[in-house]
C-alpha cells in the first residue's frame, strides 16, 4: 500500500519556483491607480508635511526681515574704440569670442572689483553698511571717532566688508544682447542704490587701469626676454639632435598634437614589440587549447573513440548489471557478488591506465606549447623593458622639441610685437552706463506667495521621499494581484479580516458569510489545481504562526464538508496544537500517539457538530516532532486515511525555524501557502517557500488571509455575492 500510494503522489513543481502552466505575471494595475492607492494609505502623512511646510514658509515669511534691490545696467561693446591705429594687447578677433562676455562677467563679481568698491565707499568704517544687513562688527579696541580704527579691526572690517558685498551682488546678462544688470540687496533702500552705482564705476575704472597696466607690463617684459632668446633657440635645438643619438631613439613616424606641435608617435623598438606580441598571444592561445585537451582528457574524443576503453567499460557495465542482480537476491558478503564487485574494481583500474595512455600524448603537446609560450613571453619582456625606458626617453626628446619649437616662437612673436607696441594702451572704454541704479520704493524680499509655493513644493517633495522610504521600508504583502509577481505563485483567493469581534469558527459556521463566501471561493479555486479536482489530501503552512493557517485548514475542511464529502481535519502541529480548541474537545490522544507506534489512529479521531467533518488532534506534545515526522508512519497513515475519507486537511506547523512542514509535504499531494496581508515581509514569504521547495513540495497557491478591504486595491473588494442579506447589514 505505502509504494501505491507513493506512485500516486503528484509531480513536484520545477525548481525555480513557477507553477506550471502559470502565469506569474497578471494583467497589472493601472500606475494612476496605483498611485491613488499609496496616496490614500499614507494619506495623514503627505497632508502632515504639506501642512507643516506652509506653516513654516508662513512663519518664515513673517520672520524675515525686508530687503531692497537696486539695479544698474551698463552696455559692454565687442569692439574698443581706439585712438591709435596700431593694435593693442588683445587682437580685435578675442573680443568676438563666446569667451569674451563670460570673462566679463566673472570680472563684474570679481574679488578685486568688491576691494576697490569698499575702498572707495569707506564701508570698513560704516556702522550703517553693517547693520544693513544684519551684522554688529566686534572691534578689538577704537578710539572716540570712528574713523579712526586699529589696524588689526580695520583689515577685518574690510574683509568682513568684501564678503558681504560679494554674497548681496547679483550679475544678470540679458540674453541675446550686450546689455547686463547688476543688482544689490539690502536692507537699506539707499545704500542699496549707492553700492550699485559705485560697483559699475569702479568696474570701467578697473577695466582701463588693467588696459594700462598691461601695456606697460608688456613692454617690460619683452625687453627681458628678447636678449637671450637667440641663443636658447640655437642651444634647444642642438639639445634635442644629441639627445636623439645618445638614446638610440629611431623614430618611424610622428604625430601633430592639438596645439601644432609635433611628437614622437612610433619607434623601432615598438613595431618590434607588437609584432612579438602577436605571436605571444597565438602562443598562449596553444597552450591554452593543449591544456583544455589534457584536463578532459578522460572524456576526450581520443579516450570515447579507442576501442579498448569502449570494450573494457562495456564488460564493466554487464559486470555492474549482474551485480546490482545478485544484490536483489543476496547481501554484499555473497560469493558471487564479492567476485562480481572485484571484477569491477580491476575494470575501474584497466580503464583508467588506459585512459592515462591516451592523455600522455596530449601532454607532451601541452609541454611544447608552454615552453614556446616561455620563450616568446621572455622577448616580450624584455621589448617591453627596452620599450619602457625609450618612452621615458622620449618624454624628455619631446620636452627638448617643444622647447625648441616654444623658442623659436617666442623669438618671432615677441621680435614683431615689441615693434608695434608704442602707443597700443591708449583707447577709450567699451563699457557704458546706460540706466544708473534709483533707490528702491519697495522691498524685493520676502514675497508671501513666492515662499508659500517653494514651501508648497518643497512640501511634495519632502512627501514624495517619506512616501518612497515607507513604501521600501513596508515589505509586506499589501496586495492580494501582486502574488504573481512576488511570489511566483498563484492566488487561490483573498480571506478578509474579522477584526476583534467575530471568532472565525462562528463566522465559518454562517454559511452566508464573508468568511465562507472567501473559503468557498478557494474551494473552486482548489478544484482546478488537480486532474481529478480538489485534492485528495492538502497542507495549510505559513511562514510563521498566527497567520491564518488553522482558520483556512478548518475553512476548507467546513467548506469540503458542506458539499457532502467526507473529510478528516489533522493537527499536525504538534508543538503548538490549536485544531481541538476550535472544537472545544480535548488533546488526550492524537497525532503523536500515532506516529510514536500506536497504529489504532481510528479511535483518536473525533466527530464534529458538522456531517461529514471529523478531526484528528495532534495529541500530547513529543519531545521532538522532527523526529516521529522523519519516518515512514505518516505516509502510510494518509494512505489508510484516503481510503476512508474524500479530503484529508492537515494543519501544518509553520516553516521558518521548523523542519515539520517540510517533512509533512512528503505525505500529502500538495500544500497550500497562508500569508497575512502586510505582516511578514517579501523575502520571508520567499525563504520559507524555497524551503518547500527544497522538499519537493507541491505548492497550489497562495491565501492571502486578514486583509483590510479599506486599505487594499484589491478588485471587487469583499462582496463575495450580491445576496444574503448584504444589504440588511450594509
Amino acid at each position: 500500500m505505502l509504494q501505491v500510494f507513493q506512485d500516486q503522489r503528484p509531480a513536484v513543481p520545477s525548481t525555480s519556483g513557477e507553477v506550471e502552466g502559470f502565469d506569474p505575471k497578471p494583467a497589472p494595475t493601472p500606475i494612476l491607480v496605483r498611485y491613488w492607492q499609496i496616496v490614500t494609505r499614507w494619506k495623514w502623512v503627505i497632508l502632515g508635511i504639506l501642512t507643516f511646510a506652509l506653516a513654516a514658509g508662513v512663519v518664515i515669511t513673517l520672520l524675515t526681515t525686508p530687503v531692497y534691490s537696486s539695479t544698474a545696467r551698463i552696455e559692454i561693446s565687442r569692439e574698443q574704440q581706439n585712438v591709435t591705429s596700431v593694435q593693442g594687447l588683445e587682437s580685435p578677433q578675442a573680443s568676438r569670442d563666446d569667451e569674451f562676455y563670460q570673462t566679463q562677467y566673472s570680472l563684474l563679481g570679481a574679488r578685486s572689483l568688491a576691494e576697490r568698491v569698499a575702498r572707495s565707499l569707506n564701508l570698513a568704517t560704516s556702522d550703517a553698511f553693517f547693520a544693513a544687513h544684519g551684522i554688529t562688527p566686534v572691534d578689538s579696541g577704537r578710539g572716540g571717532d570712528r574713523q579712526v580704527l586699529a589696524p588689526a579691526d580695520r583689515q577685518a572690517r574690510e574683509a568682513l566688508a568684501v564678503q558681504l558685498l560679494l554674497r548681496h551682488v547679483r550679475v544678470n546678462p540679458i540674453l541675446r544682447s550686450r546689455l547686463v544688470d547688476v543688482q544689490y540687496t539690502s536692507a537699506a533702500p539707499s545704500l542699496s542704490a549707492q553700492i550699485a552705482n559705485a560697483w559699475v564705476q569702479q568696474f570701467i575704472g578697473a577695466s582701463q587701469d588693467r588696459r594700462f597696466a598691461s601695456t606697460a607690463d608688456a613692454r617690460r617684459f619683452l625687453e627681458g626676454r628678447l636678449a637671450d632668446l637667440g641663443q636658447r633657440l640655437e642651444a634647444s635645438e642642438r639639445a634635442a639632435v644629441q639627445y636623439a643619438a645618445s638614446r638610440h631613439i629611431v623614430p618611424l613616424s610622428r604625430v601633430t598634437g592639438p596645439d601644432g606641435r609635433t611628437e614622437v608617435d612610433r619607434t623601432l623598438v615598438s613595431v618590434d614589440l607588437q609584432a612579438i606580441n602577436a605571436a605571444l598571444a597565438q602562443a598562449t592561445a596553444d597552450r591554452i587549447a593543449a591544456e583544455s585537451r589534457l584536463r578532459v582528457a578522460g572524456t576526450s574524443p581520443e579516450a570515447l573513440g579507442n576501442a579498448a576503453i569502449a570494450g573494457l567499460r562495456q564488460r564493466r557495465a554487464e559486470a555492474a548489471a549482474e551485480y546490482a542482480r545478485l544484490l536483489v537476491q543476496f547481501e554484499p558478503g555473497y560469493p558471487a557478488a564479492q567476485a562480481l564487485s572485484q571484477q569491477i574494481r580491476n575494470l575501474d583500474a584497466s580503464i583508467a591506465r588506459e585512459e592515462a595512455r591516451v592523455s600522455s600524448s596530449q601532454s607532451r603537446q601541452f609541454a611544447e606549447a608552454t615552453a614556446r609560450e616561455t620563450t616568446l613571453r621572455r622577448q616580450v619582456e624584455e621589448l617591453t623593458s627596452r620599450l619602457t625606458q625609450q618612452r621615458q626617453d622620449t618624454i624628455q626628446y619631446n620636452i627638448y622639441q617643444r622647447e625648441a619649437e616654444t623658442n623659436r616662437q617666442l623669438y618671432d612673436s615677441l621680435l614683431q610685437r615689441y615693434k608695434e607696441i608704442g602707443v597700443a594702451g591708449v583707447s577709450l572704454s567699451n563699457i557704458a552706463i546706460v540706466d544708473p541704479a534709483k533707490v528702491p520704493t519697495a522691498p524685493s524680499s520676502p514675497n508671501l506667495i513666492i515662499n508659500l509655493a517653494l514651501a508648497l513644493a518643497a512640501g511634495i517633495g519632502l512627501s514624495f521621499l517619506s512616501v518612497l522610504g515607507l513604501e521600501q521600508i513596508d515589505e509586506g504583502l499589501r496586495e492580494p494581484n501582486s502574488v504573481g509577481s512576488l511570489l511566483q505563485l498563484p492566488l487561490l483567493g483573498a480571506v478578509p479580516d474579522l477584526g476583534t469581534g467575530t471568532p472565525p469558527k462562528e463566522a465559518l459556521v454562517d454559511a452566508k458569510s464573508d468568511l465562507s463566501e472567501a473559503y468557498l471561493s478557494i474551494r473552486s479555486s482548489l478544484s482546478f489545481a488537480t486532474e481529478h479536482g480538489f485534492p485528495r489530501s492538502v497542507m495549510m503552512t505559513s511562514s510563521r504562526p498566527a497567520e491564518g493557517k488553522s482558520t483556512s485548514a478548518l475553512g476548507l475542511a467546513m467548506v469540503l464538508a458542506r458539499t457532502g464529502k467526507t473529510v478528516l481535519l489533522i493537527d499536525g502541529d504538534m508543538r503548538s496544537p490549536s485544531v481541538h480548541h476550535l472544537f472545544d474537545q480535548p488533546n488526550g490522544t492524537g497525532l503523536s500517539n500515532y506516529l510514536a507506534g500506536n497504529d489504532d489512529w481510528r479511535s483518536m479521531v473525533c466527530g464534529t457538530e458538522l456531517q461529514g467533518l471529523q478531526f484528528l488532534p495532534a495529541g500530547p506534545s513529543p519531545p521532538n516532532a522532527a523526529e516521529l515526522l522523519s519516518g515512514d508512519r505518516m505516509l502510510v497513515l494518509m494512505g489508510e486515511l484516503q481510503e476512508k475519507y474524500n479530503h484529508v486537511v492537515v494543519d501544518s506547523p509553520p516553516i521558518l525555524g521548523l523542519a515539520d512542514a517540510p517533512l509533512l509535504s512528503r505525505a500529502v499531494e500538495g500544500c497550500v501557502f497562508v500569508a497575512e496581508a502586510e505582516a511578514v515581509p517579501v523575502r520571508g514569504l520567499r525563504s520559507a517557500l524555497a524551503r518547500l521547495h527544497q522538499a519537493q513540495a507541491r505548492i497550489y497557491g497562495v491565501i492571502v488571509t486578514k486583509l483590510h478591504q479599506r486599505r487594499s486595491g484589491y478588485g471587487y473588494g469583499y462582496g463575495y455575492g450580491y445576496g444574503y442579506g448584504k444589504t440588511e447589514r450594509s
